[in-house]
């Protein structure tokens, strides 16, 4: 299981050129990629998104592009043939006009006007890409191991909340009868207080306990909650991203603790279900964290 927060950073001399590449990411609903390269390195934008969604499920990912070039390495010196071969022509030509020592060199040629020039060489750009795409993903190694570690703590902190609202689910079920007895105990009480010395049909009050048992019974809801814990803590051992189904799996235990609260009428499990959506809510700002 990984964190979406993360960070990671390679470099690599490759053909002459120095690539540096770096990627940070946050929380984010969906993957969002970004990436930022020097202006003539454009070409680069799409390879690296589709290479970071081969990697990365969710997150809000930023990756910077550094490329440093050694000096003189991206340009070319050209010889301008034609006309070296029209100076040269004309040099001989001044030396058998008027005699003189036809003593041309290279370096002589290479002086004269526009013989030699310098242009940038061309970009690459399957080359470059393909440069780039081997570093990023050299990048990518540290970036993960870096939301591994982060998931781990994640996981810890999730299944130690997992095991607190198993607690909790079993004092609700523990204080579910009890209540249930106080409650025919209290109708008894009360209505001893008013038929006086008249008996008292112990069927009638049987019978008022039932319906009252039947509709505060949480049976049905502790069962759920219990197996979507089961659930959880199968999903924190997976290796794909489960951040968005541990968020539809948190609801789900919300809405259980939430018909807990509404069938309570107890002031001691009301106090629990507080206690067990404390740590559901907590459950759920972790898994924000999730990819």
């Amino acid at each position: 299981m990984k964190s979406m927060t993360g960070y990671g950073r390679a470099k690599e001399e490759r053909d002459g050129k120095t690539i540096t590449v770096e990627l940070r990411a946050v929380n984010h609903r969906y993957l969002d990629c970004t990436v930022k390269a020097p202006r003539q390195y454009g070409f680069l934008d799409d390879a690296v998104k589709k290479a970071a969604a081969a990697r990365i499920a969710r997150g809000k990912v930023e990756v910077f592009v550094g490329v440093e070039v050694e000096e003189g390495g991206d340009v070319a010196v050209t010889v301008n043939h034609q006309l070296a071969k029209r100076y040269l022509e004309a040099l001989h030509d001044l030396s058998e006009t008027y005699g003189l020592r036809d003593d041309v060199t290279v370096t002589t040629l290479s002086k004269l006007p526009d013989v030699l020039g310098s242009e940038r060489i061309e970009q690459d750009a399957e080359a470059m890409t393909r440069d780039v795409l081997a570093v990023f993903d050299k990048a990518c190694d540290g970036f993960d191991q870096m939301r591994l570690r982060e998931g781990e703590k994640l996981a810890e902190d999730v299944r130690s909340r997992c095991a607190a609202i198993e607690r909790m689910v079993g004092e609700v079920e523990t204080r579910s009868p009890e209540r249930v007895r106080e409650y025919r105990e209290k109708l008894q009480t009360r209505m001893q207080e008013v038929l006086a010395d008249t008996s008292i049909d112990e069927t009638r009050i049987l019978t008022e306990a039932a319906i009252y048992a039947d509709k505060t019974a949480v049976d049905e809801e502790t069962v759920r909650l219990r197996s979507h814990l089961h659930q959880m803590d199968g999903m924190l051992q997976e290796t794909q991203p489960i951040g968005r189904k541990l968020d539809f799996l948190v609801q789900e235990m919300n809405r259980e603790a939430n018909t807990i609260g509404s069938k309570a009428n107890d002031v001691t499990m009301a106090r629990i279900v507080v206690d067990i959506k404390s740590e559901i809510e907590k459950i759920r700002e972790q898994i924000q964290n999730i990819e």
